[in-house]
């Protein structure tokens, strides 16, 4: 979305901080001429910050850069469980959204954002393997395991750290749109888009080759969206039958097929709404819907906004 100046990131660096965690915000939201965004990564204090996993960090900022920025990234440490972040800290977190700034945790950087209470009867998930601790140590906070990421307007937090790739791209679908979150993933060469509701692993019930073939069939499918597409024929593009293919599609996605074909098309003319001048009824028939009333339908349904505002939103000032 154009803005009068860049958005303002700050990545939180904690003792203990995981590698990934820290990179993956710094290099989604780098800066760029196609990027409207400024990055920080500060500390508690400035200087050195012991790291995870063998690293070290220096960080030329200390918490008072939470004070210029718009979004503060949390990225995940070591013994979430065992102690909360130091009390400046969390004090910190708790006036940068006072002021308006939006909270986003990554992985186990979940454990400080519940310490400061604006989680408390908010959904919120974290790793895995940390999901019942975070449950323990923090009981006014409603969990889910079963997420890539949850989006709770100023607060938000991730799985572990590739899903912080998809709460990033999330972010910028938000902030800027389709055509920018995508053109991000094509650069980190990671998928476009995965939802927040996809499951954080697949049960190991299901076989691998079979998880391989269902990726390849939703490759498919999206270069055919302007096709008629039902369940029969995706499940025959996968060699399954229909009823092994919704079961299994769910457990990957968190969609039925249906439901993710149509939230691809939505996306779709998302895409176009931002890029092209095509009207509402080409770009209808375009992905698939047929009409420009039943694309209205849906794209209030999914996003609660109309094609033709959502279009000014994002031309706005181009």
């Amino acid at each position: 979305m154009p803005a009068s100046r860049p958005h303002r990131v700050a990545v939180l660096v904690l003792e203990g901080a995981k590698p990934l965690d820290v990179g993956i915000p710094a290099q989604v939201f780098t800066e760029r001429a196609s990027m409207p965004y400024e990055v920080r990564v500060c500390g508690a204090a400035p200087g050195l910050v012991a790291g995870g996993d063998g690293l070290a960090y220096y960080v030329a900022d200390g918490i008072g850069a939470l004070e210029w920025a718009d979004i503060v990234f949390v990225p995940g440490y070591r013994h979430p469980d065992r102690d909360d972040p130091p009390g400046q800290v969390v004090e910190a977190l708790v006036e940068a959204h006072e002021r308006g700034a939006r909270l986003a945790a990554i992985s186990t950087g979940a454990f400080a954002l519940a310490a400061t209470g604006l989680l408390d009867g908010r959904r919120a998930t974290t790793h895995w393997h940390y999901t019942r601790a975070l449950a323990a140590r923090h009981p006014l906070v409603q969990v889910d395991e079963n997420v890539l990421f949850v989006d709770e307007g100023s607060v938000l937090t991730s799985a572990g750290a590739a899903s912080g790739i998809d709460l990033c791209l999330h972010i910028l679908r938000g902030d800027l749109g389709v055509a920018a979150s995508n053109h991000a993933a094509r650069r980190l060469v990671a998928a476009p888009y995965r939802s927040g509701g996809q499951a954080q692993y697949v049960p190991r019930s299901v076989p691998e080759p079979l998880g391989e073939r269902f990726t390849a069939t939703r490759e498919w499918a999206l270069h055919r969206l302007g096709e008629p597409l039902t369940l029969d024929k995706l499940a025959r593009q996968a060699e399954v039958s229909p009823r092994t293919f919704s079961r299994r599609f769910v457990e990957e996605t968190g969609y039925t097929p249906m439901q993710w074909v149509m939230r691809a098309r939505i996306d779709l003319a998302r895409e176009l709404l931002e890029r092209s001048q095509h009207s509402v009824e080409q770009i209808a028939a375009d992905v698939g819907l047929g009409t420009g009333a039943n694309l209205r339908l849906h794209f209030q349904r999914i996003l609660g906004t109309t094609p033709s505002e959502y279009r000014r939103t994002f031309t706005r000032g181009e």
